[in-house]
């Protein structure tokens, strides 16, 4: 009996990886974020796929090594597309983007909803750290990430006419430490993390709305509080943000930095699961219900009229 159950198991993996494969889907477009080399860096490499982990079903992707940043476009069928549009920071410690669980999935689900989605795979350690680094205390690893996210966003909005975007409708979303970058993106917008380079650097790169998907080390460890880096004002977009109770990179960075959204007058809101862990994207997680932060997530962006409604 148990050898049957096991077989049964093997075989209902099989057809999800399966499943899996055939529902992914390929880009419409990939676009460099700098015009030629990006800041800081001599070679131009789009990063390389690491092996997949065996105890993964269905696997992820995981792109290490970047040192040309890219974008890749999913876009809504045509007449279906609302103006809106996000650029998704997947997660990975900075050691690589989880380009599918934490990337083109979730531009599968705001495509969903009439938005267009841009992955975007930022450049990755190892590299150079620009001079400035000491000066700015950032966290480590995360000033390359910044740059690449500044350039996209002012990118993505000068190009907007050309893809059927509202420029004022251009928003981030971050998963772990894609969601660190995605929340020094939302904060930090008044100044270039780079010396501008060319026009594209005149449009800002202030995103219009931000989601926060259990994003990674928002708390300096010594004080408590939230990282001076992450300057929140009352210029700051409104934040969607979801944690779990139980992940390792603690809820508490998502709790500092939505007070600190609060005390600024800043549109927000904060949903925490007692399980779920880290780590989950948008897939189903064992004796948890954190997938269903999307059903909030879209519920926030329909409110604020950046979704299609939902069908009846």
């Amino acid at each position: 009996m148990r050898r049957w159950a096991l077989l049964s198991l093997f075989v209902a993996g099989m057809i999800c990886g399966l499943v899996s494969a055939v529902e992914a889907r390929e880009p419409d477009a990939v676009i460099d974020i700098w015009p030629g080399l990006a800041p800081g860096e001599t070679t131009k490499n789009t990063g390389e796929k690491l092996p997949r982990r065996e105890n993964e079903n269905p696997p992820a992707t995981r792109v290490k090594n970047i040192t040309r940043p890219q974008l890749f476009l999913y876009q809504p069928p045509a007449g279906k597309r609302n103006g809106s549009a996000v650029l998704i920071f997947p997660g990975g410690g900075y050691n690589y983007v989880v380009a599918d669980k934490e990337g083109s999935e979730t531009a599968q689900w705001l495509n969903s909803m009439g938005i267009t989605a841009f992955v975007v795979h930022y450049r990755t350690k190892p590299g150079k750290t620009p001079p400035e680094r000491a000066n700015e205390k950032l966290p480590p690893y995360s000033e390359r990430p910044l740059q690449d996210g500044q350039r996209a966003l002012s990118l993505v909005r000068e190009r907007a006419k050309e893809w059927g975007l509202k420029p004022d409708r251009i928003g981030v979303i971050g998963f772990s430490a894609g969601g660190q970058a995605a929340a020094l993106v939302t904060s930090r917008f008044d100044k270039r993390a780079y010396p501008a380079q060319d026009a594209t650097d005149q449009v800002s790169c202030r995103p219009d709305f931000s989601l926060l998907i259990y994003p990674w080390r928002l708390m300096d460890d010594k004080t408590g509080k939230l990282n001076e880096v992450f300057t929140v004002s009352k210029k700051t977009p409104p934040v969607f943000m979801a944690h779990a109770h139980d992940d390792h990179a603690t809820p508490l960075s998502s709790i500092l930095y939505y007070t600190a959204l609060k005390n600024n007058g800043v549109g927000a809101e904060l949903h925490i699961y007692e399980t779920g862990g880290h780590g989950y994207g948008m897939r189903p997680v064992a004796d948890s219900n954190v997938d269903s932060w999307t059903d909030r997530a879209a519920d926030w962006l329909r409110l604020r009229k950046l979704a299609v409604p939902e069908r009846d």
